[in-house]
């Protein structure tokens, strides 16, 4: 079945061809007993080669079958090690911006996050994968979210730990739940979950296009917008059990290594979402304090 996750849906993605690991079938033009170089080949039990000594049959079957890493498959070595350098690349440009960026000037943070958007669609989208686009969207997202989380905590001291500590919580949270089976990938999960989240960003851009034009539906303040703070949450977890899942299909199917770039992508986007909305609940709520 074909992901409904648009970072993991591309043609050819976690996908491998049939002859993939070079177990391909025998040609009807090549003899029995002489497919993948058979050593009795000829012979009236396959070969006219003289036996075998104890020592190539040690060889041959002594020694141990190849893995996942020596065929070229993904891992979850592999995803966990891209997700952790497209994590540091986020965390060091946050700090870059954290220590470098006025508070008073907002543009170079926004012109960051307004790339990163367009570089996110594009990887999205894109049928092949590209580490380096995908760090580069860690970058300058990474300073974009340094810049808001410092103006913030000029405010309200302490909100950035607060909020890199509850997106912890979550993602450490929804992933014993779905490894423990609490939290299953169904379609029916899946299409409600999406429905949710269409909803949820459509409200989102309305309320921000009224806000431009001088109107508040106060989705952003007081008790509703503590309602709509702990929905984008759930959204967020919601996103990260479906790139778990996108990410265990993955690795049974047998997709190619360089695919891992695609699930650190993914998780990397849920991360960000939760960590955005986890800012804006703390905000309120200490707001109102």
């Amino acid at each position: 079945m074909r992901s409904r996750n648009p970072v993991f849906s591309r043609e050819g993605s976690f996908t491998r061809d049939d002859q993939y690991a070079g177990f391909g079938t025998q040609t009807a033009t090549q003899p029995a007993g002489q497919a993948y170089g058979s050593p009795y080949a000829g012979s009236p039990y396959g070969g006219q080669q003289p036996p075998l000594t104890d020592d190539q049959l040690a060889a041959m079957y002594g020694a141990p079958s190849a893995g996942p890493a020596r065929t070229g498959r993904m891992t979850m070595d592999d995803v966990v090690a891209r997700t952790a350098m497209t994590l540091l690349t986020l965390v060091a440009f946050g700090a870059l911006a954290w220590f470098t960026m006025p508070v008073d000037n907002f543009g170079p943070a926004i012109g960051a996050a307004l790339i990163a958007m367009v570089i996110g669609l594009v990887v999205s989208f894109k049928r092949s994968v590209n580490p380096g686009l995908i760090l580069a969207y860690a970058a300058l997202e990474g300073f974009f979210l340094g810049a808001i989380s410092m103006a913030l905590e000029t405010f309200l001291p302490g909100i950035a730990i607060q909020a890199v500590l509850g997106t912890s919580a979550v993602f450490a949270a929804t992933l014993i739940a779905y490894k423990s089976g609490r939290i299953r990938v169904t379609p029916r999960y899946t299409r409600i979950g999406l429905t949710i989240a269409m909803g949820f960003v459509l409200l989102m851009l309305v309320n921000m296009v009224a806000m431009m034009f001088g109107a508040d539906f106060g989705l952003r303040s007081g008790p509703l917008g503590i309602v709509v703070g702990l929905i984008g949450i759930a959204l967020g977890a919601f996103f990260l059990t479906l790139d778990y899942a996108e990410i265990e299909e993955g690795i049974r199917r047998g997709a190619p290594e360089k695919e891992a770039w695609r699930a650190a992508f993914g998780l990397t986007l849920s991360l960000v979402w939760i960590y955005l909305e986890m800012l804006r609940l703390i905000a309120i709520l200490r707001g109102d304090d």
